[in-house]
C-alpha cells in the first residue's frame, strides 16, 4: 500500500514536499513515480526513479523545479516541489512498479497511492 501525504496550499513560487510511504512491498525492488490530476483533466506523468541506479526522469513541465528522491531505509519517495505554479495545481499520487526503470506510463504502474492535493494560488 501506499500513502500519499504532504499536500497543501501554498503561493505561486513557492515550495513544498510530498511523500509517499509504502508498505506490505520490498520498498527497494520498485520503481516510483509521481503522477498529478488536475479537474477535468486526464491523469499525467510528472516524475520517476527507478528501483537500482537513481536514475531519474522529469515532465517537460517539471524539470528543474521538482526533485523526486526515495529513501529506501524508510521506505518513502518524496517530490521536493519549487517555484510552483497555479498549473501545478492538482491531485497527486505515487505509483510503484517492480523491478523497472522509471516510466511515464500510468497503466505500467501496479500500485497505486490515494492522492495529495495541491494547490498553488495566484
Amino acid at each position: 500500500l501506499l500513502q500519499a501525504s504532504g499536500g497543501g496550499l501554498v503561493q505561486a513560487g513557492g515550495s513544498l514536499r510530498v511523500s509517499c510511504k509504502a508498505s506490505g512491498i520490498t520498498f527497494s525492488n520498485y520503481a516510483l513515480g509521481w503522477f498529478r490530476q488536475a479537474p477535468g483533466k486526464e491523469r499525467e506523468f510528472v516524475a520517476a526513479i527507478a528501483w537500482n541506479n537513481g536514475n531519474m526522469d522529469y515532465a517537460d513541465s517539471v524539470k528543474g523545479r521538482f526533485t523526486i528522491s526515495r529513501d529506501n531505509a524508510k521506505n518513502t519517495m518524496y517530490l521536493q516541489m519549487s517555484s510552483l505554479k497555479p498549473e501545478d495545481t492538482a491531485l497527486y499520487y505515487c505509483a510503484a512498479r517492480f523491478r523497472a526503470s522509471p516510466g511515464r506510463r500510468a497503466n505500467d504502474y501496479r500500485y497505486w497511492g490515494q492522492g495529495t492535493q495541491v494547490t498553488v494560488s495566484s
